[in-house]
């Protein structure tokens, strides 16, 4: 199983700097990406397909998109749907990250929606799940990891899980610099999977997990050697090529 180690660039870079970064990025590392390891770079929509033609042709090297709307076309100004994702370079999407969730106040059945039509649609989908601190600190990391991931997949099936990753981030630990302790990643992955198989009983124990929080170069290569820890996904120290290049070789 190879791991996933994803940037995700929210919403910075111009069309410009999303393609030095990327060939950067491709410069830096190309040539020494281990055979066991896959580089995912999740620009803004208007980056995509300067970033998928920075990167083609480059082996171990994808290009995701961070966000769209569960239909083919329609009335549904300022939405963009998989197939023109697709076509913009895209084999990837984000869904139920935790920006969406309680920022953009997507709910548990909107993020089942998307899972379920991303996948549907052929793309790669990464799946997000995470607790608040307030949820943490009330121990029901479990409850609410359980909760969002049968949401989630309410209508997957086995042969669209084939195309599932999961991402779990401590809500408390994204752009903050706290990481979460190792125990708490083995925890909370220990309980993804499980959850996962439960759900997938065929493929559950096949589904990539990712963890998202605070990732950077000096605690990169911990987190990515942890059970159950199938690559990471990276917010603000993916920004820089250096930085996410010395991640991605962690």
């Amino acid at each position: 199983m190879k791991k996933l180690m994803a940037a995700n660039w929210k919403m910075h870079k111009t069309r410009a700097e999303a393609r030095d970064t990327a060939r950067d990025l491709v410069g830096l590392i190309a040539d020494k990406l281990p055979q066991d390891r896959e580089v995912l770079l999740i620009p803004a929509f208007t980056a995509l397909v300067d970033v998928a033609q920075s990167l083609a042709g480059v082996p171990g090297f994808l290009t995701g998109a961070q966000n769209f709307y569960p239909e083919t076309h329609g009335a549904f100004t300022g939405e963009i749907s998989p197939a023109m994702l697709a076509d913009a370079g895209a084999t990837h999407v984000l869904t139920g990250h935790s920006e969406r969730r309680h920022v953009l106040s997507e709910s548990d059945t909107m993020v089942g929606r998307k899972t379920a039509f991303g996948l549907g649609a052929g793309l790669g989908v990464i799946l997000c799940v995470g607790e608040t601190i307030k949820e943490r600190q009330a121990s029901r990391v479990a409850e609410v990891l359980g909760r969002q991931l049968s949401a989630g997949l309410a209508d997957v099936s086995e042969d669209l899980a084939q195309r599932l990753v999961v991402a779990y981030e401590p809500v408390w630990a994204i752009g903050t610099g706290v990481t979460a302790q190792t125990s708490d990643i083995l925890q909370a992955h220990a309980l993804v999977r499980a959850k996962l198989k439960e759900l997938l009983p065929v493929g559950g124990a096949s589904v990539r997990i990712l963890y998202g929080g605070s990732v950077k170069p000096d605690n990169a290569g911990e987190i990515i050697g942890l059970d159950n820890v199938e690559g990471v996904l990276v917010g603000g120290a993916s920004l820089a090529a250096d930085s996410f290049s010395r991640i991605v070789l962690a």
